[in-house]
């Protein structure tokens, strides 16, 4: 399974959206409304699925689900 759809399953788990909202340039805030908290929340999950350490920032700077691929692999080395 490749990086993207990885990250597509923790954000439709557990923010509970529809896999169909998540097109590869939606944002997470203002596209589909992720708050702080659950910002700090996928950030955890994430790190928890790829078995890596992200930085909070990096993620919530990050507005699209492209551009955290990006920062995943560029982490675990994808």
């Amino acid at each position: 399974m490749d990086t993207k759809t990885k990250i597509k399953e923790v954000l439709v788990k557990l923010l509970r959206v529809k896999p169909e909202e998540l097109k590869d340039d939606v944002t997470l805030e203002s596209g589909i409304g992720v708050d702080s908290t659950e910002m700090v929340e996928t950030v955890i999950a994430l790190e928890k699925t790829f078995n890596t350490k992200l930085s909070p920032k990096e993620i919530t700077k990050a507005s699209t689900i492209n551009d955290i691929e990006k920062i995943v692999n560029s982490k675990i080395g994808g």
